[in-house]
Formats: C-alpha cells, structure tokens, sequence
C-alpha cells in the first residue's frame, strides 16, 4: 500500500535528504521544507521504501500537494 507525503503548508523545498529505493522508519527526516522563514522537516508517517519523489530542491509547493511516495 502507497502512502503519500503531503505539505503541510505552502512553501519552498529547501532539502531532499532521502533518494527513490531509500528504506525509511516512522519520524526519519525526508524533506527540509522552508514556511514562514523557518526549516520545517517533512517525517514519515510510518516505515517503508521511498518510490516516488515527486519534487524538487527550489520547487515551491502548495499545502496538501504531494511530495513524495513511501511504499
């Protein structure tokens, strides 16, 4: 089952710290996202395998758009 990482909030993706086939546990950093002049880390939901980034670093990104694919 695919589980979709969404923005929480608009802004700008400062940092992408994991790659397509990266395993990740719940709470692991997966994306640095800058809002209201502040780093917000994006964390997994729960464990599994990066499928699909869907972003990338500069991008700016709306709320609830996806960012990423866990898998």
């Amino acid at each position: 089952m695919s589980v979709d990482i969404t923005a929480p909030m608009p802004g700008t993706i400062a940092e992408i710290l994991v790659g397509v086939g990266d395993q990740v546990a719940a709470d692991d950093e997966l994306i640095i996202l800058e809002a209201m002049k502040m780093e917000n880390p994006i964390v997994a939901p729960t464990d599994g395998t990066v499928k699909e980034i869907k972003v990338s670093e500069k991008d700016k990104v709306d709320t609830n758009q996806v960012l990423m694919v866990l898998e």
